[in-house]
C-alpha cells in the first residue's frame, strides 16, 4: 500500500513570495521508494496524497525583527514610521540590535531626506516626509501595535475561521503540495499536512504527516541605490563620433551581475548565512526583483544554471520585455541527484535593441588548439589539465532601435558588441587566467576591425585591480616585469610583448575618479581605490572583500553618463549577512 516515509522542508523559515516545496518520500505498493507526487487524478492502487496548508494565528499579534527575522521585535524606529519607510524595516529585537544596525539603518533615513530635498513631492510615495528625530519606542506588549500589518495592504486576519485550538486559530490557506506565503502570513507559523487517502471512500489511510515552520518573515530587500551622474566628467552627454563630434545614438544602460549559482550557494561555503537566505526559492525572487528594478537595457549575468535559465530567468524576464541569449559552460557539475551546469546569460530589451549576431567562445577549444600548435606530444596531457577550465564567453552584436542615425549617414546601423564572461580560474593559475582574458580580447579585436563597432566587455574576471588580466583590459598591455608573469610553466605568455590589444577600453567605474564637486561625488570618490580608480569592492564574502567584476567600454565611441552608486563599508555588513554579490552598472 502507498505510505509516506518522511516529509521535510529545505528551510524552516518561510519567506513572503518564496514558494515552499516540501520533500515527500514515499513507499509505493511495489516497495520502491519515490519522491513523485500521487495526485487524485492519477492514484496508485486506489490511493492518492492529500495536502493541506494552515496559517496558525495566535491571539497575540507579533512583529518580526528586520535584522534577525527569526526573532520577535521589541523595538520600533519612529524615524522610519514618520518617514513612511516600509514598516517591516522599522522593527528590531533589542536595543543592541538597533544600535549594531544603525550604520546601515540610517541609510534609509538619509535616502528619505534626500528624496525630499532633490525630488520634492515626487518621491513622497516611496519614502514619505522625513523627520530628523531618529527616536525609537519600546514595544512593551502586543497592545503597542493594535493594528499591526507589517506593511501588508490587506488585514492580517481573514474573516473565516477554520479551526480553533485554545488561543490559536487555524486558517486553511492551501490544498496543493506547494504554498507561497503572502503578506497575511507574516509573523505566523505555517502547518503542512500530508496524508494518504482512499480514492473511493475519501477516508484517510495511515498516519497524518505534519510539519510546523518558523514564523513567516517578509522578504528582505537591498538598500536602494541610485544612478550618480558623471556626464560632466566625460564631455557632453552622448557618444563621440569618429571625428570627435558628439553623435546622437541615444542613451542605454548596462548591468553586469554574478548571481552566484545555486550549485555553489552551500552552507559549507557560506556558513555565516542562514539557510533560508541560501535557498534558491528565496534567492531567485530576490534576484528577479532586483534585476527588474534596475530596468537596464542590457543585462549580463554570470553563474546562471542552465535549468534556472530555461525554467526561470528566460520566461520571467520575457514578461518584462527582454530577449534572452545563453552560453553554458563545457562541463557539468554533480549536484546531489542531478547534473547541473552554469554559464553566461545576456538579456536585452526588445523595444530598444534587435539581435544581429551571436558568437560563442569556448576556452577549452582554444586550449586544444594552443597545445596542438605549441606543446610537444609528451606534454599535451599535462598542458590540457592546466589549461582546460570549462570557461566560456558569450558575445552578442545588437542593433539599436533608438536615436538619430545622423544626416551624414542616414542609412548607417547603430551597432554595439557586448561580451559577457566569467573567468573562473584558481588563483594559483595566473597564467591560465591571463591567457583566457587575452584570448577573449584578440577575438573582440577581430570583430571590432571587421565592423568598426563599439565594445562593452562585462563580467566576473576573478582578477583584482592591478593584476595582469586587469592591466591588459584597462591599459591594453602588461608590463614585462609584472609579477603575475612569473607563473608560466607552459610558456604560453611568452614573449610578454604579445600581451597587448588595440581596443580603446576604459573601465566604467574609473569615471568616478574624475568627477568633482558636490557631496554625492566626493562620497563616491571615497569608495574608489585611488591607485587603480576601481571600486573598493564588487565582491563580499567572509574571507574576501575586493573587486573582481568590471564593465569596460570603447572610449572612442561611447561615454559614461551615470553609474550605479557604490556601497561603503557600512553597507558591507548587510551584504555579508545575506551572501549577496555586488553589481556593476553603467
Amino acid at each position: 500500500m502507498l505510505s509516506v516515509l518522511r516529509v521535510h522542508l529545505p528551510s524552516d523559515i518561510p519567506i513572503v513570495g518564496c514558494e515552499l516545496s516540501p520533500y515527500v518520500l514515499l513507499r509505493r505498493p511495489d516497495q520502491s521508494i519515490s519522491t513523485d507526487d500521487v495526485p487524485e487524478n492519477l492514484p496508485v492502487e486506489g490511493h492518492f496524497l492529500r495536502y493541506k496548508w494552515y496559517r496558525i494565528q495566535s491571539d497575540k499579534k507579533v512583529a518580526i525583527c528586520s535584522i534577525h527575522p527569526s526573532e520577535q521585535a521589541t523595538l520600533q524606529c519612529l524615524g522610519c514610521v514618520k518617514a513612511k519607510i516600509p514598516v517591516a524595516k522599522s522593527y528590531h529585537c533589542s536595543p543592541k540590535c538597533f544600535s549594531d544596525a544603525w550604520q546601515h539603518h540610517r541609510v534609509l533615513h538619509e535616502r528619505a531626506a534626500t528624496a525630499i530635498t532633490e525630488n520634492g513631492n515626487e518621491e513622497e510615495e516611496l519614502f514619505g516626509r522625513f523627520d530628523n528625530n531618529n527616536n525609537n519606542q519600546t514595544l512593551s506588549s502586543s497592545k503597542s501595535l493594535p493594528s499591526l500589518t507589517n506593511g501588508a495592504s490587506t488585514p492580517l486576519y481573514p474573516p473565516a475561521v477554520t479551526q480553533r485550538n485554545g488561543s490559536e486559530t487555524w486558517f486553511e490557506v492551501g490544498r496543493s503540495k506547494t504554498y507561497t506565503p503572502t503578506a497575511d502570513d507574516i509573523g505566523h507559523v505555517l502547518k503542512f499536512e500530508c496524508v494518504v487517502v482512499d480514492v473511493e471512500t475519501k477516508s484517510t489511510v495511515g498516519p497524518l504527516n505534519t510539519i510546523l515552520t518558523s514564523r513567516v518573515i517578509p522578504a528582505p530587500s537591498p538598500s536602494p541605490r541610485r544612478l550618480i551622474s558623471v556626464s560632466n566628467a566625460d564631455m557632453a552627454a552622448g557618444n563621440l563620433d569618429v571625428d570627435g563630434r558628439v553623435s546622437s545614438m541615444g542613451n542605454f544602460t548596462v548591468l553586469s551581475y554574478n548571481i552566484l549559482s545555486d550549485t555553489y550557494a552551500t552552507s559549507d561555503l557560506y556558513g555565516y548565512c542562514p539557510s533560508w537566505a541560501l535557498s534558491w526559492p528565496y534567492r531567485r525572487q530576490n534576484l528577479l526583483r532586483e534585476i527588474v528594478g534596475y530596468q537596464a537595457d542590457i543585462v549580463c549575468l554570470q553563474e546562471v544554471q542552465s535549468n534556472h535559465f530555461e525554467e526561470f530567468f528566460a520566461p520571467e524576464l520575457d514578461k518584462h520585455g527582454y530577449q534572452a541569449l545563453y552560453k553554458k559552460k563545457t562541463a557539468e557539475v554533480f549536484n546531489g541527484s542531478i547534473m547541473t551546469i552554469d554559464g553566461c546569460a545576456t538579456f536585452f530589451r526588445r523595444d530598444r535593441f534587435s539581435h544581429v549576431k551571436k558568437y560563442e567562445v569556448e576556452f577549452n577549444k582554444a586550449a586544444q588548439s594552443l597545445t596542438d600548435a605549441l606543446v610537444p606530444s609528451a606534454q599535451k596531457k599535462t598542458a590540457l589539465n592546466r589549461l582546460v577550465k570549462d570557461n566560456v564567453a558569450l558575445i552578442v552584436v545588437l542593433e539599436a532601435k533608438f536615436g538619430d542615425h545622423g544626416v551624414d549617414n542616414p542609412g548607417k546601423r547603430q551597432l554595439v558588441c557586448v561580451a559577457n564572461t566569467h573567468v573562473n580560474v584558481q588563483q594559483d593559475l595566473k597564467d591560465v587566467k591571463l591567457w583566457e582574458v587575452h584570448t577573449l580580447l584578440k577575438g573582440l579585436e577581430k570583430i571590432a576591425a571587421s565592423a568598426d563597432i563599439p565594445m562593452l566587455v562585462c563580467g566576473d574576471f576573478n582578477s583584482v585591480p592591478g593584476s595582469a588580466p586587469h592591466a591588459l583590459l584597462a591599459i591594453g598591455k602588461v608590463d614585462p616585469l609584472h609579477p603575475d608573469l612569473a607563473v608560466d610553466p607552459l610558456g604560453i605568455l611568452r614573449p610578454a610583448t604579445k600581451l597587448t590589444h588595440t581596443l580603446p577600453l576604459v573601465s566604467a567605474y574609473s569615471s568616478f575618479a574624475r568627477i568633482g564637486g558636490g557631496l554625492g561625488y566626493e562620497q563616491q570618490k571615497r569608495r574608489v581605490d585611488p591607485a587603480t580608480n576601481e571600486p573598493l569592492f564588487t565582491n563580499c564574502t567572509r574571507d574576501f572583500i575586493g573587486t573582481l567584476d568590471y564593465i569596460f567600454y570603447s572610449a572612442d565611441s561611447l561615454t559614461v553618463e551615470s553609474l550605479l552608486e557604490l556601497l561603503d563599508e557600512d553597507n558591507v555588513k548587510c551584504i555579508f549577512r545575506f551572501g549577496q554579490k555586488e553589481k556593476c552598472w553603467i
